[in-house]
């Protein structure tokens, strides 16, 4: 069964006066509604001319509205495109020649503000340059068709569907049975301008990480998922819960303000976002069941805030790529309580298949891997570029093939010690990274660490019990934080770099 046939068929047997969602605003959407308008946005589309296997680009934020029409896309067998019109000209290009969409969907304010002079001047100035979707073309014929996602305003094609029309219009019959294995999404995660690269998801892998998600996480009606992730958000329709959207800019105390008024039992957080909303507050509601962390790293001293924070609710880890999700999920007491080296990721979720290459790499299969990449053969396995070892049947994240650094005969996995590090007394965050010795060819090794006290002079005396001899560093830099990029907040290596170089006034020890 596919992943919009379940959602439907869970709207379907849920009372119609349920309500399925909340948005950010605090507006509702019950299952009923819900239901009607996914299938009314799909008979829009069919009837105006989307054609199966037509790639929709997609500009629209998390809310109601997109969820919606995301879902209608698929359901009338169309493909989401997730390419950011913000990622610069040139890369933006390059993701619509490799994609070829024939629609554009987009905010009426985006359309606008991509078209008017004084507004794409004010994004400029800002560090924003966005693309002219109106003029859009598909490569080598004409030009796009398009959807808006609010009123009509200037620069917005006079030919564009409105999404509220199509919302309003005739849901018609209910959607038949779809192929699970055609593709229903495409996100580009990372490339060049000469060589993109977009992961290609079905129906039929979407579905299985939701499943997954479920198998470690229970979800039911009654439960209130707090998260503007959608493959969070989605397993909480499916299971007949409710979807609490946050705020599109939300501060981290109305972040958990809204946990408590609108008694959350789940929660996702980026880390270093659970970080700035316990700042905040303190203490999260007793209603919270479970706190998800993922996207980057959880750092010790976050885990362990997580668990005084709710000590109602179970604090867990997610391992996660985009082309299969999730892989492994570990409570912060079983990572809090892994001492060897490396990041404890918790034992690969069940259908998860999960085996090392001869170097250490770990490569990972199972009904959630997605079908490949966009514009390539499909893949059965993924190889990862994460080095990790078996421990009992869990799976210990070591490093990042590409992060690996060079001493002499000695190759340095920066991941396999930043953890140790971490739980250290006193340090918030810590980061290894390597700057070139041009006398030495080899890298000197730098740790960067985030905390309070005179930490370089305690780790100098700590470190030779925590981490290998080779690995010491030969710095030790002290941050007020560590520069992070994407929503997601990851670990931005390059900019750290700079950071530390010796030019840079940071407080430093050699």
């Amino acid at each position: 069964m596919t992943l919009v046939r379940r959602l439907l068929d869970q709207a379907a047997r849920t009372p119609p006066g349920s309500v399925a969602l909340v948005s950010g605003t605090g507006a509702e959407l019950t299952y009923g509604e819900l239901r009607r308008q996914v299938l009314a946005v799909r008979h829009g589309l069919l009837s105006a001319g989307l054609a199966a296997g037509d790639g929709v680009l997609f500009s629209v934020r998390p809310s109601p509205e997109s969820l919606v029409l995301a879902l209608g896309v698929v359901a009338a067998g169309g493909v989401v495109v997730f390419a950011d019109p913000g990622a610069g000209p040139e890369m933006f290009g390059a993701r619509l020649r490799l994609a070829r969409p024939r629609w554009s969907a987009a905010e009426s304010i985006l359309y606008a503000g991509s078209r008017l002079r004084p507004v794409r001047a004010f994004a400029r100035r800002r560090g924003l340059l966005l693309p002219n979707l109106a003029d859009l073309r598909i490569p080598g014929e004409g030009p796009m068709r398009h959807i808006r996602v609010g009123p009509r305003l200037p620069g917005v094609p006079r030919d564009a569907l409105s999404f509220k029309r199509l919302a309003q219009g005739d849901p018609a019959d209910p959607v038949p049975d779809a192929d699970p294995d055609a593709p229903a999404a495409v996100i580009f995660t990372s490339g060049t301008t000469s060589d993109p690269r977009a992961v290609v998801h079905t129906q039929a892998s979407l579905a299985a990480a939701l499943d997954l998600f479920r198998t470690r996480m229970p979800l039911g009606p009654g439960d209130v998922v707090h998260t503007d992730q959608l493959m969070l958000g989605l397993p909480a329709l499916v299971a007949g819960a409710r979807w609490s959207m946050p705020p599109l800019s939300c501060a981290p105390a109305d972040f958990a303000r809204l946990l408590r008024e609108r008694e959350a039992t789940h929660t996702f957080c980026v880390p270093v976002h659970l970080a700035e909303i316990l700042d905040a507050s303190p203490d999260l509601p007793p209603t919270l069941r479970y706190v998800l962390l993922g996207a980057a790293p959880a750092p010790a001293g976050i885990l362990r805030r997580a668990v005084g924070a709710a000590p109602s609710a179970e604090v867990l880890s997610v391992y996660a790529m985009t082309e299969i999700l999730p892989v492994a999920i570990a409570s912060a007491e079983e990572k809090l309580a892994h001492t060897a080296p490396g990041d404890l990721l918790g034992r690969p979720l069940p259908g998860v298949g999960a085996r090392l290459a001869d170097d250490g790499e770990l490569l990972l299969y199972g009904p959630n891997l997605c079908r490949g990449y966009l514009g390539a053969d499909p893949v059965s396995e993924l190889p990862t570029g994460d080095l990790a070892r078996f421990a009992d049947g869990r799976l210990v994240l070591v490093g990042r093939k590409k992060d690996m650094l060079i001493r002499g005969k000695f190759n340095l996995y920066p991941g396999l010690y930043e953890p140790s590090i971490a739980a250290l007394p006193g340090v918030a965050e810590a980061a290894i990274v390597g700057v070139p010795d041009p006398g030495t060819g080899d890298e000197e090794v730098v740790l960067a660490v985030v905390g309070t006290g005179d930490l370089p002079v305690r780790l100098r005396r700590i470190l030779p019990d925590v981490v290998d001899h080779d690995a010491l560093p030969d710095r030790i830099v002290v941050l007020d934080e560590l520069p992070r990029t994407g929503r997601t907040c990851k670990l931005d290596r390059d900019r750290l770099r700079e950071l530390v170089t010796p030019r840079e006034t940071s407080r430093e020890t050699p």
